[in-house]
């Protein structure tokens, strides 16, 4: 997905995006997706140039799979029992009653996987209780509590925690990031590609040898700003995170154009939970469906394939990491729309450049990964606390409300970009964007520039639920580090009991008195459910003061 909203032409606004939710709905289709048993062809019936597919198989069903590969002169080139899927080479791959999903294997993300790497491990830091020298910008901390007055009294969180951050990359080298950053467990599963399937712009020119970018390299500034807002350090520059103590992990999935495609995804949850990953942070969807519809009439029956394959795959990516002990945290989406009642897709799929059609949808069609079985969703409210004016939400979808701002939230003091959240922004991606001129001095108010001792770190405002699920992250690390045991690369605590306490650190925020909230003449969200539980909040909105008191349940 692109990690900017696009509008239903496909126009790219400076607003965030993210994805969609729902404890119903993801109960479902689990079951859904691992009990497909049929599906048409996934690959083009008119061509014999070989190409490289993610065949997705019935549990069990690997050997079954891979006969039906060779049976039509193509070659398995890895099988990953764990996730239940085959890396195959061939012309098309026929159904079967084996074969859940059929998704060609894009160039994009294509890597070895690394070997597992033990975190260092440091000693818990005292917490600092001065207020960092950009805090006067950050009402969302004041909002959760997250203050030198606040929780960081109390509890920064402590180095063994680590929180992963499925994104375009961190900027490890940001002075405002880099204390927290680890080096040696991040990994990038992506290798920018410069242009598209048609030949179109993609990444543009490759910055790395071998198009491959550094793990501590963030080209596009979403991923830099997630982290940032995490846990940036309580290290008298900029600002301060959610939880300034811990550690971060770029677990990098996103192109440098901001997509995010099925196997480096997978490949990152997988590694989150083969290196004692605690918490990840997700704020994307998988590209290239934004819903993802396992018999849409409207699609083509190899649409429908891929679509069931991008279920399977994610489902099992996500079900294998939570049961290794990582806590699931994603966006809920930014299409200001009712999820338990979606009615149209006009932005799928949105790869290549111009294949994006209208069609209908219903409530069968998923947001991956917000949407599935274990994964915590997060909806977005500005700085008056009402829920965002672009931020998804559903009953049965939104688990948890954070601050992620709202440029159009008349209910406050604040101005313009000040609505928004600010955090840590890599110096390149500003340039390439052209937002500081050729000194390195801001071209907007959206873009803060902070200096000391010589040295200059950039800060950046946007909005969107990409920028609340990092709130909930955060705290999901604060509550690791009060409540985790020693174990695998550090403290561990069991996502279950986390997800328990995470929803006891929240504040109850009831639906408007009328029901629904009129955002203008012809925008209006219906809220519905209690106090306690709302599809404009969840279970409430998130509190890092309360998460730091609250007693072990």
């Amino acid at each position: 997905m692109r990690v900017e909203l696009r509008t239903p032409g496909g126009v790219r606004e400076d607003q965030d995006v993210p994805d969609r939710g729902g404890p119903v709905r993801k109960a479902v289709f689990a079951g859904l997706a691992l009990t497909l048993l049929t599906t048409a062809c996934a690959a083009s019936q008119e061509t014999a140039v070989s190409h490289d597919y993610l065949v997705f198989y019935t549990p069990g069903q690997g050997g079954a799979a891979t006969g039906v590969v060779e049976a039509t002169g193509g070659d398995v080139l890895s099988d990953d029992a764990e996730l239940g899927y085959l890396v195959a080479r061939a012309a098309r791959i026929p159904s079967g009653p084996s074969i859940v999903g059929v998704m060609s294997d894009k160039p994009i993300g294509e890597i070895a996987r690394a070997k597992p790497v033990a975190a260092p491990v440091a000693a818990p830091r005292r917490a600092a209780v001065k207020n960092e020298p950009l805090a006067g910008r950050q009402w969302d901390m004041r909002m959760i509590g997250a203050t030198a007055s606040g929780s960081y009294k109390k509890q920064i969180g402590n180095h063994k925690v680590l929180v992963g951050v499925i994104d375009t990359g961190i900027d490890g080298k940001h002075p405002d990031i880099a204390p927290n950053f680890n080096r040696k467990l991040s990994r990038n599963f992506v290798t920018d590609r410069p242009k598209d399937s048609k030949g179109k712009n993609f990444d543009g020119p490759c910055e790395f040898k071998g198009c491959k970018d550094p793990a501590d390299h963030d080209d596009d500034g979403h991923g830099t700003h997630v982290a940032s807002t995490i846990a940036s350090p309580l290290n008298g520059i900029g600002i301060g995170g959610v939880a300034p103590g811990v550690s971060l992990v770029n677990l990098r999935a996103g192109t440098d154009s901001g997509y995010f495609f099925l196997k480096p995804t997978m490949d990152a949850l997988k590694y989150a939970a083969d290196n004692g990953i605690d918490v990840v942070n997700m704020s994307f969807y998988v590209d290239p469906w934004n819903f993802n519809c396992p018999a849409n009439p409207a699609d083509t029956p190899a649409q429908q394939s891929e679509q069931k394959a991008i279920i399977a795959g994610m489902t099992r990516a996500v079900a294998y990491a939570r049961a290794r002990g990582v806590t699931l945290i994603s966006a809920i989406g930014n299409g200001s729309t009712d999820l338990g009642d979606p009615t149209q897709d006009t932005g799928s799929p949105d790869y290549p450049s111009g294949a994006a059609k209208s069609r209908k949808i219903d409530n069968t069609c998923l947001n991956i990964p917000a949407e599935l079985p274990g994964v915590i969703t997060v909806t977005s409210v500005g700085p008056s606390k009402r829920k965002a004016v672009y931020s998804d939400y559903g009953a049965e979808q939104a688990d948890v409300a954070a601050p992620g701002g709202d440029a159009l939230d008349t209910g406050t003091s604040l101005k313009g970009a000040a609505r928004e959240i600010l955090a840590a922004a890599p110096r390149n991606a500003l340039r390439a964007a052209t937002s500081i001129d050729a000194k390195g001095q801001p071209l907007t108010s959206s873009v803060v520039r902070e200096c000391k001792n010589g040295t200059c770190s950039y800060y950046q405002y946007l909005e969107g639920t990409s920028m609340a699920a990092p709130h909930v992250s955060g705290v999901a690390a604060l509550l690791v580090a009060r409540f985790g045991k020693p174990g695998k690369g550090g403290l561990q605590l069991d996502p279950a009991r986390l997800e328990s306490l995470l929803y006891a650190s929240t504040y109850d925020r009831g639906c408007p008195a009328s029901g629904n909230y009129r955002y203008s003449a012809d925008t209006t969200h219906a809220c519905v459910g209690s106090t306690s539980r709302n599809g404009f909040y969840g279970n409430g909105i998130i509190s890092a003061q309360k998460a730091v008191t609250i007693a072990g349940t």
